[in-house]
């Protein structure tokens, strides 16, 4: 049930009702009061109940949650999830007897979920937020090989005085080997490009 119509002696009550009905907080209910109500006189004679229409606003994390199982099933796999929220970023834990089909080449198949569990996350949160996919800890290991092409690219661009362009990633990677490549001053990074296909550019510093 995402809505129902309810009645009370005064608004408040009526509201108070659905929400109990619809097992939600008043911060997740959007409420219309159809008839605000009336006591009557000494509060019996011609009295009339409040009114009030109150639909349940979707959450965004379970709608992402959602998003993810069904895109599964499309895909033949049973997936299981866990959550957890720091801040404004949404981490979801992913686990399937066939965990590669989601992860797939180089990430590809599980960044492409993220940025599309992010759209859907935006559409619905009342306030920006990040989405992060990871699955049998992808992310960690594909960090530390993000951090030596990282290295081992700058080492490339010094030694043939050229600019070497890498293959398109998620802001998150770009931002892991900005980071690791901040330190040096002989070289110098620089995205190009628009989102999804945004890349990195590692070149000498002239």
């Amino acid at each position: 049930m995402t809505e129902i119509t309810t009645t009370g002696a005064t608004v408040e009550e009526a509201v108070a009702e659905a929400l109990v009905q619809l097992n939600i907080q008043k911060e997740r209910a959007e409420v219309t009061v159809i008839d605000p109500g009336k006591k009557g006189f000494l509060g019996l004679f011609g009295s009339r109940q409040a009114i009030v229409k109150v639909i349940k606003r979707k959450d965004a994390i379970e709608e992402v949650d959602q998003y993810l199982k069904n895109i599964s099933l499309h895909m033949g796999l049973s997936l299981q999830t866990s959550v957890k929220k720091e801040g404004k970023i949404v981490h979801f834990q992913l686990e399937s007897d066939k965990i590669a089909l989601l992860i797939g080449k180089r990430g590809q198949t599980l960044n492409a979920l993220q940025y599309l569990a992010q759209l859907v996350a935006n559409q619905h949160a009342e306030h920006y937020m990040t989405v992060m996919l990871n699955a049998e800890q992808y992310r960690e290991r594909r960090q530390e090989t993000l951090e030596q092409l990282a290295e081992k690219t700058a080492e490339q661009a010094v030694r043939t005085n050229r600019p070497v362009k890498l293959e398109p990633m998620p802001s998150y990677e770009r931002k892991i080997i900005h980071n690791v490549l901040s330190y040096r001053r002989d070289i110098e990074t620089q995205s190009e490009g628009t989102e999804p296909y945004r890349y990195l550019i590692i070149q000498p510093k002239k």
